[in-house]
């Protein structure tokens, strides 16, 4: 007689699989596009239609032909009718933590409803088609566990942690009153992991190595004054060439590399004496110092901020800190003709922070860079040219593969466009009706070919 103790084992033992102790190894899902004109993130022109296979997270084959055989059987198939296939977008410079959040709001919250905001925001953009995106600053090494763990939905994150600041720096957000601050006292956003103090050479290598020991891929360092913080002047440096040599021997002892926060000449150079690889915003530079920077090989990490009537500016007219963004505006068009006369190698990033409103403009961002680039050199900067920079990561790269191309063997971050963004780059800046297909890491995360 057989009891029902002994049934349910029987039956627990079915639905595990094998009784032999082997796993039911399940064959990687498979997605065929087809009939998809390809931008494939390097050329200046579509393809004529073709066929791609993914396996997995990888693209598998790509052909003209239709392609058939034991790999495309059972494939899910997405017919492209002729749109444009291309790669995921990828953003340089990014605050997932903060980036949809006042900051009154950013400053005072728990750490828990900072985290759901960010996970939220992240998913946000995803669905923009950003599949991958530099982090340069704010706690969000648990955020990107949680993405890449399948526990929440978002982009890929190279996270650079706390950003690194000297006192009365652009990373320093304290209040007046709370300075001076005790020797042993950590600032809220320290302890949050947002930003990270440190006033000499030997406090500057222990910082960085902390934050390089939780995951960071690369450092970033505040070598200037800024707009949204409320010590600094634009025009101040931060830092000593020592503290800032610290930092880089602290990354390259790791195999990675330290990016800075700088505007002005003064800081720029300093930096570049040190060693750094990315200067990221610029928008005060002369043309000494971008000749420089061409001849060092330094990346110049761009961001398309212009003065638009259209959109309000976070801070009040007369303030200083809008006093000090409209200086920072008036040097954008200088900016990008000295990094298009020295040929330097520039990243499109939005450094979108302390609002909802800046974010959800990300792709509209990418399509004000019409105003320097043709589509095709727009296209080619956000997807191959910031793949590029995020490999100067090197090992410390948390995804392995080519990102920013469409070609067998890389990474399947994929959009069908709905036209053709070579001809109309506006098209990047209504996601929401453009943008049919997403596709990150082989997986669908929006279909809306019927």
């Amino acid at each position: 007689m057989i009891t029902s103790h002994v049934l349910t084992v029987a039956l627990l033992c079915l639905q595990a699989g094998p009784v032999f102790g082997q796993e039911l190894i399940q064959p990687p899902p498979r997605t065929l596009i087809t009939n998809a004109r390809i931008f494939d993130g390097r050329g200046d022109t579509l393809t004529e239609p073709m066929n791609v296979l993914i396996i997995g997270s990888t693209i598998s084959k790509i052909a003209a032909d239709p392609i058939v055989g034991a790999n495309a059987k059972d494939a899910v198939v997405i017919d492209a009718g002729g749109r444009t296939l291309m790669p995921g977008l990828i953003d340089a410079h990014t605050h997932l933590m903060f980036a949809t959040l006042p900051p009154l709001v950013a400053t005072t919250s728990d750490i828990g409803f900072i985290n759901v905001v960010a996970t939220r925001a992240a998913e946000s953009m995803l669905m923009r088609g950003f599949t991958s995106a530099r982090d340069l600053g704010g706690p969000v090494f648990g955020l990107k566990r949680g993405i890449d763990a399948g526990y929440a939905v978002g982009p890929r994150i190279w996270p650079s942690g706390a950003m690194i600041s000297q006192t009365g720096g652009h990373g320093d957000f304290r209040i007046p009153n709370e300075l001076p601050s005790a020797p042993t006292a950590y600032t809220y956003f320290e302890r949050l992991g947002a930003t990270a103090i440190a006033d000499n050479p030997d406090q500057v290598r222990v910082r960085s190595r902390e934050q390089l020991a939780l995951g960071s891929t690369q450092l970033k360092l505040m070598a200037g004054g800024g707009v949204s913080s409320n010590f600094d002047p634009l025009d101040v440096t931060q830092y000593t060439v020592e503290e800032l040599k610290a930092a880089v021997e602290a990354a390259e002892n790791w195999g990675t590399y330290v990016t800075v926060h700088a505007y002005t000449p003064r800081a720029v150079k300093q930096a570049l004496d040190a060693g750094v690889k990315c200067i990221d915003h610029g928008q005060l530079l002369d043309d000494e110092t971008a000749k420089l920077m061409a001849e060092k090989g330094v990346w110049w990490s761009l961001q398309p901020f212009i003065e638009d009537p259209k959109i309000k500016s976070a801070f009040p007219e007369g303030s200083p800190n809008r006093v000090k963004q409209l200086e920072m505006f008036a040097g954008t068009d200088k900016a990008f003709a000295l990094a298009k006369k020295y040929k330097i190698k520039v990243a499109f990033g939005t450094d979108a922070l302390f609002s909802a409103g800046t974010a959800a403009r990300q792709g509209a961002d990418l399509a004000r860079m019409s105003r320097w680039y043709t589509p095709a050199e727009i296209l080619k900067m956000a997807t191959s040219g910031n793949a590029e920079l995020l490999a100067l990561s090197g090992k410390r790269s948390p995804y392995p593969g080519k990102l920013g191309v469409i070609e067998e063997g890389a990474m399947a971050d994929l959009l069908i466009v709905a036209g053709n963004p070579l001809k109309d780059i506006t098209l990047v800046a209504d996601p929401v009706t453009n943008f049919v297909v997403i596709m990150k890491d082989g997986k669908v995360y929006k279909n809306a070919i019927r």
